[in-house]
């Protein structure tokens, strides 16, 4: 099997400042986390880097960069799932960690349990060893100043919605093993200690062997409604195409519950997508060699994984 991986950094509205910041953070997540899949490293292996790499990037709504919530804080949710076995581990609402996408493994590898919340998160970290980092850390000016806006009288918390940034990757190793990881700060002034779709599985991402694996991006609250990743790989054991298939959920959370969204998804034989109803979505791919990537509906600029590389820095 050749290996791929597809990342994506949120869909939504990218504003025009945004736009390249953006594009680099996922091409340089794809190539990182194709490089270790090229070294015959796993899919798990792979998604979690990749995630990592723009849970570190302020310009993602994941990590540092995340939205805060009504107490300007910041609470985050990640989720990571291995198709071979359809174990998974997640974190919901945690804070003052940088990396809730290794937590999320160390939850699926470390304890009998899937999902871990807040305070309870938080002790498992640092049972870990986790290192905890000031939360201040991980609030941007950006996010600051988004939460302000959000506090005014006559605020439209929908407006600030738009420019959102979670996170996630997808893979196919070179054993046919798949794996999904997703990560995100949420929405910009929610409620303390709300849980979106991203720690959810099914909703958030979905790994198995047997189909696919795919991970999501959108209004969580539409996501969890339609168990948009899960929906995804159910139209691919009917015998749709990975485009199909997305497309078709994408189109079911619009018209059943006026939800917009975002997926990537990589099949088991290791055709992709990467498909949103939202205005764009950040996206990036590496397969055979070869980097696709891009923001808008359609477009799919390309070059070389070893170009890529270069003009990256890597």
């Amino acid at each position: 099997m050749k290996p791929v991986i597809v990342v994506h950094g949120g869909a939504g509205r990218i504003f025009k400042e945004r736009e390249d910041g953006s594009r680099s953070g996922v091409i340089r997540a794809a190539l990182k986390g194709y490089s270790i899949l090229k070294q015959g490293g796993s899919a798990l292996d792979a998604v979690e880097q990749a995630v990592a790499l723009m849970e570190d990037d302020p310009h993602f709504n994941a990590g540092c960069g995340s939205v805060l919530n009504q107490k300007g804080e910041v609470e985050m949710d990640a989720i990571i799932m291995d198709g071979k076995n359809l174990a998974s581990g997640a974190v919901s609402a945690v804070k003052c960690i940088a990396n809730p996408i290794k937590l999320a493994r160390l939850v699926m590898e470390k304890t009998e349990h899937m999902l871990l919340t807040d305070y309870g998160a938080q002790c498992f970290a640092k049972a870990m060893g986790v290192p905890e980092i000031p939360g201040e850390k991980l609030i941007t000016e950006r996010s600051r100043e988004r939460w302000m806006k959000n506090l005014e009288p006559d605020s439209n918390p929908h407006k600030f919605q738009t420019d959102l940034g979670t996170v996630g990757a997808v893979a196919i190793d070179s054993e046919g093993n798949v794996a999904c990881a997703t990560s995100t700060g949420g929405l910009a002034n929610k409620l303390v200690g709300r849980v979106g779709d991203t720690a959810c599985i099914g909703s958030g991402g979905y790994a198995d062997n047997h189909v696919g694996a795919t991970s999501t991006t959108g209004h969580g609250e539409s996501i969890m409604k339609v168990v948009l990743a899960r929906l995804i790989l159910y139209h691919m054991e009917q015998g749709m195409s990975p485009e199909e298939a997305s497309d078709t959920a994408l189109n079911c959370m619009k018209t059943r519950v006026g939800g917009l969204g975002g997926v990537i998804v990589v099949s088991n034989s290791g055709d992709w997508a990467a498909r949103f109803s939202t205005k764009q979505m950040s996206w990036a791919t590496v397969k055979d060699d070869q980097l696709y990537y891009g923001i808008y509906t359609g477009e799919r600029l390309t070059k070389s994984f070893e170009e890529a590389l270069t003009s990256e820095g890597f």
